[in-house]
């Protein structure tokens, strides 16, 4: 393996990757916005342009922007690995503004969170002036109010520093990716798919695919009398024209949501008291919503999700909405049954059997069961230690917040359990959505999507935690006959629209002049992925 030789860099230490260099090089000269796949990377390019930009500007700072702490810390471990010259200071909401200040004096790269840059930007306390580079980190951030937005306004308006911004997603929408092109000041786009040519020798082959389960008739029995809860909720709504008959799309509930809690805003700010009318639409509305949410639960998740759901709702204090909701005749009926039925969904021994297979064939390998829920990720945990194979060696992993009796993991928690992972000591992590973005989370051989996700962002970070250094897999569990299946085809259209909006702005890009990587054959669904 080649190594990147360079003053400011540790011998050794990063691979020499061609498009890697491609892409330093441009952007150490132009303010750049840099979309790869997770696994491609990004963190060494930025690490090459901050080793060059010390290079060049000797007495000026480097600011590495990172959205959480976990990922700050993350970077600033890379950071002081790779690079030669005093470690990384590193500034977040625990360290407090006074003493952030006595640590700022170039030269010196500073990793930190955007929310504390921009509160001290605001209090006069942070020197951009004294910064030659800013790097955003998950750049597709840079819109709204997002603390990324103030640092690159006060940057333009102010030193002017080279902007280096980098994302494994921008959105499926071309709107998006324009925000965050204006938000940051980018002036050059570069856009790498794992088929480009000086990308292909440096990746490893992904199967993907989906895996239809078939939902048990008790549970789509269940699934029928919770939605006739839910359509009791809606047609109460309908009559009082808050809804157009026959609806059913949780879309429209959503919106209609929205537009509720609207009017309650507005009269509190008049300093009315809401009109009795709307505190009636919002108790069915929230009614529906859990009807639903219950619906959801009991064919994608299993049977023990949506009793555990429907025990919390009868064991915490009863809003007018919980009443209407769990007195319901059907949900009635669906309790009744939950007392007796002893039956699971059938992705949790869909999900043990792929893991236990793949490590079956190879002891050494390492696999993530994601799933949406922390209720089903325990579950699942439970399941793999009933299936009494030793060989398989699962933990839970999730965030630090704690909700009821379900403790959270804190940050040492969550980074002793990654080394277990990659020590090979727990072989199967079951983890929630905090293992998808940013954390330094060890390659793969199998992912697991318990449930499809619609967010193109989502799905892209989950499968880029397999196909780094080997050959990966990633199977999407798909019940059939729910939601699951319009979820899959939303997260399919929605990133073969990512691709097209990506050639479309380089195709902008090219008309306007402004240098862009060359065009590419948009990929279609997951063409760029072949199976094992």
């Amino acid at each position: 393996m080649e190594t990147v030789a360079h003053p400011r860099l540790r011998p050794g230490v990063l691979e020499d990757r061609r498009y890697q260099a491609a892409i330093a090089e441009a952007a150490v000269e132009t303010n750049t916005l840099a979309v790869l796949p997770t696994g491609l990377g990004k963190t060494a390019i930025a690490l090459r342009l901050i080793a060059e930009q010390l290079r060049r500007f000797p007495t000026q700072s480097v600011l590495l922007l990172a959205p959480t702490r976990p990922l700050v810390l993350q970077h600033a471990e890379s950071v002081r690995k790779t690079l030669l010259g005093p470690s990384p200071v590193v500034l977040t909401g625990a360290v407090s503004p006074d003493a952030r200040a006595e640590l700022l004096a170039p030269p010196q790269v500073v990793v930190a969170t955007p929310q504390v840059i921009g509160n001290d930007l605001a209090s006069g306390r942070f020197p951009l002036q004294t910064f030659s580079l800013i790097v955003f980190d998950e750049a597709h951030r840079a819109r709204g109010d997002y603390p990324y937005v103030a640092i690159a306004r006060a940057n333009a308006e102010g030193p002017n520093a080279r902007v280096f911004a980098i994302t494994a997603s921008p959105g499926s929408q071309i709107t998006a990716i324009r925000e965050v092109w204006h938000n940051l000041g980018i002036q050059r786009f570069e856009y790498r798919t794992l088929t480009d040519p000086d990308v292909r020798p440096y990746v490893h082959d992904i199967g993907f695919e989906t895996l239809p389960v078939a939902v048990p008739s008790e549970v789509q029995h269940l699934g029928i009398l919770l939605r006739a809860a839910a359509k009791r909720q809606q047609e109460a709504l309908a009559a009082m024209d808050f809804l157009p008959a026959n609806v059913g799309s949780k879309r429209e509930l959503l919106e209609l949501g929205t537009r509720l809690h609207g009017e309650l805003a507005r009269a509190r700010s008049r300093g009315e008291s809401p009109p009795a009318r709307i505190w009636s639409a919002v108790t069915h509305h929230a009614a529906a919503m859990k009807a639903l949410h219950a619906v959801e639960l009991a064919e994608t998740q299993g049977v023990g999700a949506v009793r555990e759901f429907l025990e919390r709702q009868a064991s915490v204090r009863q809003s007018p909405a919980s009443r209407g909701f769990l007195g319901d005749p059907d949900v009635v009926e669906v309790r009744r049954i939950l007392e007796t039925l002893q039956l699971e969904h059938p992705k949790l021994k869909a999900a043990v059997r792929l893991v236990t297979e793949t490590i079956a064939r190879s002891p050494e390998a390492r696999t993530i069961v994601f799933t949406q829920y922390r209720q089903t990720a325990e579950r699942l945990v439970e399941e793999f230690r009933r299936a009494g194979d030793s060989r398989v060696r699962a933990a839970r992993f999730v965030g630090q917040a704690s909700k009821d009796d379900d403790v959270g993991m804190s940050q040492k928690d969550q980074g002793q359990l990654l080394e277990q992972f990659r020590a090979g000591t727990i072989n199967c992590l079951v983890a929630t959505s905090v293992a998808e973005e940013g954390l330094d989370v060890p390659s793969t051989d199998l992912v697991v999507f318990y449930e499809p996700v619609p967010g193109v962002v989502r799905t892209i970070q989950r499968r880029g935690r397999t196909g780094r250094v080997r050959a990966g897999r990633v199977v999407v569990l798909v019940a059939e006959g729910t939601r699951d299946e319009g979820l899959d085809r939303a997260s399919r259209s929605k990133e073969r629209r990512m691709h097209e909006m990506l050639e479309r702005v380089e195709a902008e890009l090219r008309g306007s002049g402004v240098p862009a990587p060359p065009a590419r054959a948009v990929q279609r669904q997951l063409e760029e992925y072949r199976a094992p």
